[in-house]
C-alpha cells in the first residue's frame, strides 16, 4: 500500500476542484502520475520505444502499491490479449503500446470493442518497421480509426495527463462500456520535459464497479463464463450475420453516446483561434504546437491566419469540424505520417474539398520547422488532397 491511504474521489473532483502543483517532467512521467491517481488495478507491460519508460515507470507504482498487480507479457500481443481477460473478470487496467507493437496486437483492439471492455490504453506513437525506425510518426492512428475505440489525441504532456484521467470514467459508463486510447506523438512528448499541473492532494479515482457493465463480467460464480454467448449464431449464417451487423451497429453507437461524457471534461472536440481567418490551420497532436508557430508567423507577415486544434478523432467530430471550417477559404492540415489520414478525415466531413492543402507531411521521425507550414499557407508549396 502507498504510505498515504489515498482518498477515492469522482473524475470531475480530481481533475477540477483538487488542488494541483506545477512539476517539470517528461510526457512518460506525466502517465505515472496519472496512474498514480487512476487507481488502477491491474496493468501489463511489454517494452517498445518510445513507451517503454512509462510502463516501467507504471511498475515503478505497482511497487509502492498503487497498482495492485503488474507484470511482463510475452509480447505485445500476449499483452493485449491479457489485459483482456483481467478486463473481463471485471477490474480497472491499463497499459500502453505503439508502432510495430500497436501492428502485432491489432486483433486484441476490434476484439476489445465488440467485447464491450472499457480499457484505456495510450499509444505512444512511432514509425512503423521497414526500414527500422524508432523516431515519430502518428501512421498507426491512421490504422486504427475503424476499430472501433474512441480516440483522443494529446498535443503535450498536460493533455497526456489529464486525457488518461479522464478516459477511466468515459469508458467504464454503462452506455458506453468501450475501450479509449489516448494517443501521443512519441518522443516528441514522452522524452522531453515540459511544465506539467499534476494533483498534489491525497486522492484516488473511484474504483471501478463491474457491476455497471453493459455485459456480464467472468466469474467464478456465473459458470461458464462463454465469449461467444449465443452458440446458435454459429448455425446459421443469417443469424450470423444479423447479430454481427448489429453488434458493430451498437459499438458505433455506444462511441456517440460518449459524446457528452467527453466534453464533460475536455470541454470541446475540437479548440480554435480566430475562427473567422479566411486561411485555418487544422492539426492533432504535437503538429497543433507547430501550427500554433506557424500562425504566429504568418500573422507577422500580415495574413489573417486561425487555428483549429483536434482532440477527439473518434467519435469523430464532424459537426465541429464543420462549423470551425465554415468560413475558411483555405485550409492547410500539417501531418507526422505519409499517408495524410487526417486530410481525408477532413475532407470526408466539409464541402468544397478544393480548399483543402493536404500538408505539409513529414514522417519517418522528421521535425516539422513551422516555416515549412507557412509556406502552405502562402500558397509557395501547392498540395492537394
Amino acid at each position: 500500500m502507498p504510505d498515504v491511504e489515498l482518498k477515492p474521489v469522482s473524475t470531475e473532483h480530481l481533475l477540477r476542484e483538487c488542488q494541483r502543483e506545477e512539476v517539470f517532467i517528461t510526457g512518460s512521467e506525466a502517465v505515472r502520475e496519472a496512474i498514480r491517481r487512476a487507481n488502477v488495478d491491474i496493468a501489463v507491460a511489454y517494452p517498445i520505444t518510445p513507451q517503454s519508460e512509462s510502463m516501467h515507470l507504471v511498475g515503478d507504482l505497482y511497487a509502492e502499491g498503487y497498482i495492485r498487480d503488474y507484470f511482463r507479457g510475452e509480447n505485445e500481443f500476449a499483452v493485449m490479449s491479457e489485459i483482456a481477460g483481467a478486463a473481463m473478470a471485471g477490474v480497472r487496467v491499463f497499459t500502453a503500446t505503439c508502432g510495430p507493437g500497436t501492428l502485432r496486437a491489432f486483433e486484441n483492439f476490434p476484439m476489445w470493442s465488440g467485447t464491450r471492455l472499457p480499457i484505456v490504453i495510450s499509444f505512444m506513437t512511432r514509425g512503423i518497421n521497414s526500414p527500422l525506425t524508432i523516431q515519430p510518426d502518428t501512421i498507426e492512428m491512421g490504422m486504427l480509426l475503424d476499430t472501433g475505440m474512441i480516440m483522443l489525441h494529446a498535443e503535450n504532456a498536460q493533455d497526456l495527463y489529464d486525457m488518461i484521467l479522464m478516459s477511466f470514467s468515459v469508458a467504464e459508463r454503462t452506455s458506453v462500456h468501450i475501450p479509449v486510447g489516448v494517443f501521443v506523438d512519441g518522443f516528441f512528448v514522452t522524452h522531453t520535459r515540459q511544465k506539467v499541473k499534476i494533483v498534489s492532494e491525497d486522492v484516488k479515482l473511484l474504483p471501478y464497479d463491474p457491476t455497471h457493465s453493459p455485459v456480464p463480467t467472468m466469474d467464478m460464480e456465473t459458470p461458464p463464463f462463454r465469449y461467444m454467448r449465443d452458440p446458435f449464431v454459429m448455425k446459421s449464417n443469417y443469424i450470423s450475420y444479423a447479430a454481427h451487423a448489429s453488434w458493430q451497429q451498437e459499438v458505433m453507437a455506444a462511441a456517440e453516446r460518449a459524446r457528452p461524457h467527453i466534453e464533460a471534461h475536455l470541454g470541446s472536440f475540437v479548440e480554435q483561434e480566430n475562427p473567422d481567418a479566411p486561411i485555418q490551420v487544422v492539426a492533432c497532436g504535437t503538429a497543433v504546437s507547430q501550427g500554433r508557430e506557424a500562425v504566429r508567423m504568418a500573422r507577422e507577415e500580415g495574413l489573417e491566419v486561425g487555428l483549429v486544434k483536434i482532440k477527439v478523432l473518434r467519435p469523430a467530430p464532424r459537426e465541429e469540424i464543420r462549423r470551425a471550417l465554415a468560413k475558411a477559404e483555405r485550409i492547410v492540415i500539417p501531418e507526422f505520417n505519409r499517408t495524410g489520414w487526417l486530410a481525408r478525415e477532413i475532407a470526408s466531413m466539409i464541402p468544397n474539398n478544393d480548399r483543402i492543402a493536404a500538408g505539409p507531411r513529414v514522417f519517418g521521425g522528421m521535425t516539422m520547422p513551422p516555416e515549412v507550414i507557412v509556406d502552405v499557407i502562402k500558397g509557395d508549396v501547392l498540395v492537394g488532397v
